[in-house]
């Protein structure tokens, strides 16, 4: 399960990049619903990534919810992890609430706590 932990957490980053470039763009030329999806893709591979460190199959679980409250029964710590108010679920995203760049903006900002949580947590070696 290493090898597979290792590349969802890869992938994890990889998208919180391009979230982080997107959102560096001019406001007028960010692309939005990038951002979303990439957050949202890079929120939920961080979770997937704790529950592969930890020898559990993520697979059951098909929401960000599912998969955060599964990761804080493993490790209590998750509760400073705020990711209230994210209301994206993988395949449908609103579109309506991916087009406002501040809304976007505080969905990367979520996973960019989720992943200084996971360094912390040291996840990361």
């Amino acid at each position: 399960m290493e090898n597979q932990t290792i590349r969802t957490l890869d992938q994890a980053i990889k998208k919180l990049d391009e979230a982080r470039q997107e959102l560096q763009r001019p406001e007028e030329d960010v692309v939005s619903l990038l951002v979303c999806r990439n957050a949202q893709f890079a929120i939920e591979n961080f979770l997937k990534a704790y529950l592969l460190k930890n020898d559990i199959d993520p697979s059951p679980y098909k929401t960000v919810d599912s998969l955060y409250e599964k990761c804080r029964s493993i490790n209590r710590n998750f509760e400073t992890v705020d990711l209230s108010g994210f209301d994206c679920k993988a395949g449908n995203m609103k579109k309506h609430y991916c087009n406002d760049t501040p809304k976007v903006s505080k969905c990367y900002k979520m996973a960019v706590d989720l992943n200084s949580f996971l360094r912390r947590e040291e996840l990361f070696s």
